[in-house]
C-alpha cells in the first residue's frame, strides 16, 4: 500500500466523561507514540460514541498542544433508515472527521431499540448525509469463510467505505494471511486486545469464534510482545494499529512498549 504515515489508536470505553477524560490524559503523559483515539459505542453506558468525542477533544492536549483525532463507533442497528443520522450534529460540532461503522450487537437487540439496516446501509447513508466524513468498515476473520467476508467487504466497499479496521488478531501469520487478500492500495487499521483471564479467552472463543495459536497465553507480557508485533506488521505495509486495552490499564498494557 502506498499510504500516508502509519498511524497508532488507542481504543478507550466511554464509561464516563470523567474517566474517559482520565485515560486521555494517560495517554497524553506516557504514550506519545499515539496519534489518534478510537472509541466504540456500548449501550450499557450513557455516553455514546458521538458524545465522548467532544470529552477526548476538551482533555489535556497532546504535547504538540492538538488535540487527538477521534473515531467514534456507529451501530448500525441503531440508525433509524427513516429519519436523519442522529449523531450529525454532534459530529460536526466536534470536528469528527473519520468513523467507523459497525453492524451491532446481537445482545442488545432485546433490550434496546434496533432497526433492520446493516452496515451496508449506513456506509451509504453517511457517504449521502455527511460526505465529508471518512468513513471505515469492519473486517471480521473469524465469523465466515475469507470468500464470504471478502463479498461482504466489497460490498461495504462499494457504498463508500474508504477502509478498514479489523476485528482484534492474536496471529500475525492470520494477519499476514489476510493482509495477501486485500486490496494493495486499501487503508487498513489491524487490531489487537488484552486477554488476561480464562473467562475472556473462552468469550473470545465462544462468541468470536477464535482459534488462538499455540503459543498464546494469558500473561500480559504475552499481549503487550504481540501488541508490539502488531505494529511492526503494521508499519512494514504502511497500515496503521489500534491497541484496546481490556480489563487492564492502558499504561500497564502499552506504557514503554514502543
Amino acid at each position: 500500500m502506498t499510504s500516508t504515515q502509519s498511524r497508532v489508536s488507542v481504543e478507550l470505553v466511554p464509561r464516563s466523561a470523567e474517566s474517559l477524560a482520565g485515560e486521555v490524559r494517560d495517554v497524553v503523559a506516557g504514550l506519545p507514540w499515539v496519534d489518534t483515539i478510537n472509541v466504540p459505542d456500548l449501550l450499557k453506558f450513557d455516553l455514546r460514541s458521538w458524545d465522548a468525542c467532544g470529552v477526548v477533544r476538551g482533555a489535556t492536549a497532546r504535547p504538540d498542544g492538538t488535540a487527538y483525532p477521534v473515531i467514534p463507533h456507529v451501530r448500525a442497528a441503531d440508525v433509524d433508515p427513516d429519519a436523519p443520522l442522529p449523531m450529525a450534529g454532534a459530529l460536526r460540532e466536534h470536528g469528527v472527521q473519520e468513523v467507523l461503522v459497525v453492524s451491532g450487537d446481537d445482545a442488545d437487540y432485546f433490550t434496546h431499540r434496533t432497526y433492520p439496516v446493516d452496515a451496508v446501509d449506513v456506509i451509504r447513508r453517511f457517504r449521502a448525509e455527511l460526505p465529508e466524513v471518512r468513513v471505515y468498515a469492519g473486517l471480521d476473520p473469524y465469523r465466515q469463510g475469507i470468500a464470504q467476508e471478502m463479498r461482504y467487504l466489497e460490498r461495504k466497499l462499494s457504498a463508500g467505505a474508504a477502509g478498514i479496521f479489523t476485528q482484534p488478531f492474536f496471529d500475525t501469520a492470520l494477519m499476514a494471511a489476510w493482509a495477501g487478500v486485500l486490496p494493495d492500495d486499501l487503508p487498513v487499521w489491524w487490531g489487537a486486545t488484552t486477554v488476561t483471564t480464562p473467562g475472556a479467552l473462552g468469550y473470545w472463543r465462544r462468541r468470536n469464534l477464535v482459534a488462538f495459536p499455540t503459543d498464546f497465553d494469558l500473561t500480559l507480557d504475552w499481549q503487550r510482545t504481540f501488541a508490539r508485533r502488531a505494529v511492526d506488521f503494521a508499519r512494514e505495509r504502511g497500515h496503521h494499529v489500534y491497541l484496546m486495552p481490556v480489563r487492564t490499564s492502558v499504561a500497564d498494557y502499552l506504557d514503554g512498549l514502543l
